[in-house]
């Protein structure tokens, strides 16, 4: 088999960003997914989201686990760090990498499969120890690599393509991740690029664990009458709680919106999120009030997108062990081996 390759030169009009790089430069290799993947579509919008907020690709780690989804990070920031981990294992993986190397952009590429069944308890740590990553599922309710059978995700009655419903109750992943203390969740969809990038663009410069649930129907296995992870299905059952507009940095700005109006809040690293209230009772601050919501529109039906809850006084894990500002891989022998006299000093407060 043979895969086309991306040609390297570029046209010389192309748009470059702040630092230099076009577009292109934060493309991968060519996709080797079924044709019509909505796990492509979340690709382009990384693609999107890094080169509009100027990020230099040797800045980023990207890791993933196993499956359709943890193939994807082969197609975007091909000059990026890239480690493809075991099966369900990326969370843990990633959090060594960042407490070893807090200057590089972490993102998690997951899949349904591969976070909510066996990596499940490794999702549930990440995101309640505050690791500072953009954790992003691309949620198909399918094990598209072996042949369509159901995961975790799939709604209850959901059929598969031979017409037999699922038995099983589903594990909302955007639910446990409010639950567990992840300080930015989001839900958005494969088929609504304009919800995404700025999504994920809001994510990356967020100071904590930020998630994001991206429904991505798979067009092979589940993408049939009958199925909730259709594309007709979330066009016609999605439920947009807000709208969201990226900003460049700018100085704080404090603001209590009118239902309709924008509300600005300002992220750990200097720059500026801002949420459209399309809902008079909706609070994207309040914890609580999205995790009711979220349960109430799922006994309707309707799957609920847009940025469900920020903490804007985001903290993260180096904060919580209060870890040495200059990364651990860049210390020497000397720092990392205090002495003899120190080693007593610690084991005499362990008695």
């Amino acid at each position: 088999m043979t895969y086309l390759a991306k040609p390297k030169l570029h046209h010389p009009s192309l748009q470059r960003n702040a630092v230099g790089y076009t577009r292109r430069d934060y493309e991968g290799k060519v996709s080797t997914l079924c044709a019509g993947c909505g796990h492509d579509a979340v690709s382009a919008a990384i693609v999107q989201a890094a080169w509009e907020l100027d990020i230099a690709p040797h800045r980023v780690a990207k890791l993933s686990g196993i499956g359709c989804s943890s193939k994807t990070p082969d197609y975007f920031l091909g000059a990026s760090h890239g480690f493809n981990t075991v099966h369900g294992r990326m969370p843990s993986v990633l959090t060594g990498a960042n407490l070893a190397n807090r200057e590089l952009l972490y993102l998690g590429i997951s899949g349904d499969g591969d976070s909510a069944s066996i990596g499940l308890g490794q999702f549930a740590h990440a995101m309640r120890r505050g690791v500072r990553m953009v954790y992003i599922v691309e949620n198909n309710g399918v094990y598209g690599l072996t042949k369509g059978q159901f995961s975790a995700t799939a709604d209850r009655g959901s059929t598969s393509k031979k017409g037999v419903p699922n038995p099983d109750a589903p594990v909302d992943m955007v639910g446990m991740a409010l639950q567990l203390g992840a300080t930015y969740v989001a839900r958005s969809f494969s088929g609504d690029k304009t919800q995404m990038v700025p999504l994920i663009k809001g994510a990356i410069t967020h100071g904590g664990a930020a998630f994001i649930d991206i429904i991505s129907p798979c067009v092979t296995f589940n993408n049939h009458l009958g199925s909730t992870r259709s594309y007709d299905y979330v066009r016609e059952h999605n439920e947009a709680v807000s709208r969201i507009d990226f900003l460049d940095p700018a100085p704080e700005q404090i603001a209590e919106p009118s239902p309709g109006e924008a509300i600005d809040l300002p992220q750990p690293d200097g720059s500026t999120l801002r949420l459209r209230k399309l809902h008079a009772d909706y609070d994207p601050t309040d914890r609580a009030r999205a995790m009711e919501y979220l349960m109430a529109q799922h006994a309707k039906g309707e799957i609920v997108s847009g940025l469900l809850y920020v903490d804007p006084e985001a903290g993260d894990l180096h904060q919580a062990l209060k870890t040495t500002v200059r990364p651990l891989n860049a210390l020497g022998e000397a720092d990392l081996c205090p002495g003899a006299a120190a080693l007593v000093k610690l084991n005499a407060g362990l008695r």
